[in-house]
C-alpha cells in the first residue's frame, strides 16, 4: 500500500469536517502506515495504543459472541477516538472534538476506510 495515496485519503477525511482533530492508518500490530497528527503526537504510540484498544476489542466480540470487530469508539471529556477496520490488516484511527456530530463523523470515516480497503485490492 502506498503511503501517499494513504496520506491523501486521510487529507480528504480531514477535509470532510472541521471536527476531526487527526487521523492515522495503522497495521493491526501497531505500525503506522500514514498519519495527519498535532506535531506533539508520536505516531508510534498511537499506533501501539490502537493496537492494544483493538487486542481487547476483538477478544471481547469473541467472547460475548459479539461477531467481528467492526470499530472501536472511546469517548473522553474533550472528544472522540474511532478504530474502524479498513482491511484484514489494516485500521483507520480518527480522533474528533468533543462537539461533532459522531454520526458524521463515522460516515466520513467509514468511506475513508472503504477508500483505503480499496488501496489494498
Amino acid at each position: 500500500m502506498q503511503q501517499q495515496l494513504v496520506s491523501s485519503v486521510l487529507s480528504d477525511l480531514h477535509s470532510s469536517s472541521v471536527d476531526i482533530t487527526a487521523s492515522a492508518v495503522i497495521s493491526s500490530d501497531g505500525l503506522p502506515i500514514a498519519s495527519l497528527l498535532q506535531s506533539n503526537i508520536d505516531p508510534d504510540r498511537v499506533g501501539a495504543m490502537s493496537a492494544a484498544l483493538l487486542a481487547l476489542g476483538n477478544r471481547t466480540t469473541k467472547e460475548l459472541k459479539c461477531g467481528e470487530l467492526e470499530q472501536v469508539i472511546v469517548k473522553g471529556n474533550d472528544g472522540y477516538i474511532l478504530l474502524i477496520q479498513a482491511g484484514e490488516d489494516t485500521v483507520l484511527v480518527v480522533t474528533a472534538r468533543e462537539s461533532a456530530k459522531l454520526g458524521l463523523i463515522l460516515l466520513d470515516a467509514r468511506r475513508a476506510a472503504r477508500s483505503i480497503l480499496d488501496l489494498e485490492a
